[in-house]
């Protein structure tokens, strides 16, 4: 994995070299803005970056669930989230005074009418 904002100039190079020599074996996608978050790592609070991968039940009709499951870039600095390359991660829980209800989310019209 190559994030090509923060990687050196050779490292570039190499990881050029490797796609060239296997471009299927390759996906690319946009270095995103990840939000930060205090996070405990090893008898320490420091900031770092997560996203959010939320719970959405889907039957006769589709709920999001309240809360979700957080995914934390552990490694100092790191935008990498996912637990196969060093990540970790959180519950997320929604604190609330009163019930929270769950409303199912209207589904809208495919392009041939379907439900979509």
């Amino acid at each position: 994995m190559l994030i090509g904002p923060h990687a050196s100039e050779p490292e570039r190079q190499s990881f050029a070299a490797q796609i060239k020599a296997n471009p299927r074996g390759y996906i690319a996608q946009p270095t995103l803005s990840l939000s930060r978050v205090p996070t405990l790592v090893d008898n320490e609070f420091r900031g770092c970056h997560v996203d959010l991968r939320p719970f959405i039940l889907y039957g006769k009709e589709i709920y999001v669930n309240p809360g979700g499951l957080t995914r934390v870039a552990l490694k100092k600095g790191s935008l990498v989230v996912n637990s196969s390359q060093g990540g970790g991660s959180k519950d997320t829980w929604v604190v609330s005074n009163s019930p929270l209800t769950q409303q199912p989310l209207t589904q809208q019209p495919g392009p041939a009418g379907e439900k979509t």
